[in-house]
């Protein structure tokens, strides 16, 4: 089991710890509840340093990027990121992932689920066929999530970077909590804004940032948050999680991921995704909420009136924010209407819920 730079400073605060992707992580600490107010309403700060980053140099950098990954990567240009997906050869998603443009043209930045480095690791190398620098600084690299409508407020004295005022899917390098070439991204897993902060795990830096970021941060009720909130705010928003909502059998456009998948280029099993956009898709992803009571659970059947199967629930949970349970699931197209009537099938019960938009927050 993997420790990051901050797993002892985890156990110090009493977080509960579990495995997560090889990692030692942090689970929740005052409760998943409270934590997730926190971000909701002020600022918190995850540790996500279990993520995987990949950087690619040169000038065929680009033009691999965009044969693996189904976004339109070229579009970006220096400061700016996009998510995307790595279609695997049948038109299903081995990860999805965001592309980070550090210098247009030469070097990109991939960030990956950390479940799955060594697999995407594997994959974009197989397909370096024009020896395309590639380097994977997951093991050195720390990454600190601190989310929530105050949370730039709280962290802009602390740098140089205007990060009060960096548009979404942006970023920029700087000082920050005295540490030189930070890299802050307007980006996060919760929809309630902040910033994603990445550095090198040197000069005790690690410990730096992460006291620095408690000592302004704390009078001002920013807390350190686990990844059980962290899975709370994603679902309320409606984002997907690989293994649970997105894997290697899912097509990107049953996932409602057509917005990043640009047909005006070449990439893996294009064709293939491009059929089923022909032909329709059979089933879809969609957002639920429970009319009576009972809370729905990855990999509960979903079911119409009569009993027949026609669907899967992916993730679902008691949302903090909205006081019901929620979750999403696929189903064949034809229950895929909002305010269609379904039923989660919970113990041999079936237990009415509604189909909804999202993001349910």
């Amino acid at each position: 089991m993997k420790n990051t730079a901050f797993t002892e400073k985890h156990i110090a605060l009493g977080a509960k710890m579990a495995l997560f992707a090889g990692y030692n992580m942090p689970i929740s600490y005052s409760g998943i509840n409270d934590e997730h107010a926190t971000v909701r309403n002020n600022a918190g700060v995850f540790d996500v340093s279990h993520m995987g980053e990949f950087i690619l140099k040169g000038d065929k950098a680009l033009d691999l990027i965009q044969r693996v990954t189904s976004n339109d990567a070229s579009k970006l240009t220096n400061g700016k990121a996009q998510y995307s997906c790595l279609p695997n050869n049948d038109g299903g998603i081995i990860d999805d992932l965001l592309v980070y443009c550090i210098e247009e043209n030469n070097v990109y930045m991939l960030v990956v689920n950390a479940s799955n480095i060594e697999k995407d690791w594997n994959w974009i190398s197989a397909f370096n066929t024009q020896q395309v620098p590639m380097y994977n600084i997951s093991d050195k690299t720390c990454l600190l999530a601190v989310q929530g409508p105050n949370a730039t407020k709280i962290l802009q004295p602390l740098t140089d970077i205007d990060i009060l005022n960096m548009k979404y899917y942006t970023f920029a390098k700087g000082t920050f909590a005295g540490v030189e070439n930070v890299l802050i991204s307007a980006t996060g897993y919760t929809g309630a804004g902040g910033v994603e902060i990445y550095f090198e795990d040197i000069n005790d830096n690690a410990n730096k940032i992460w006291n620095t970021i408690f000592e302004v941060g704390t009078p001002q009720g920013i807390k350190p948050i686990g990844l059980g909130a962290r899975d709370t705010l994603r679902l309320e928003m409606g984002y997907c999680l690989y293994g649970n909502d997105i894997d290697d059998t899912t097509n990107p456009l049953e996932a409602g991921l057509g917005w990043v998948t640009k047909f005006n280029k070449n990439f893996t099993a294009k064709h293939i995704i491009e059929q089923v956009k022909a032909e329709g898709i059979k089933r879809k992803l969609i957002g639920f909420e429970m009319i009576d009571r009972g809370i729905p659970r990855h990999d509960y059947l979903i079911k119409d009136a009569l009993g027949n199967i026609i669907g899967k629930v992916t993730s679902g949970t008691q949302a903090p924010s909205l006081g019901k349970a929620i979750g999403l699931g696929y189903v064949t197209t034809n229950f895929s209407a909002l305010d269609t009537e379904i039923f989660i099938d919970i113990r041999n019960t079936l237990i009415k819920a509604k189909v909804v938009k999202f993001p349910f927050a």
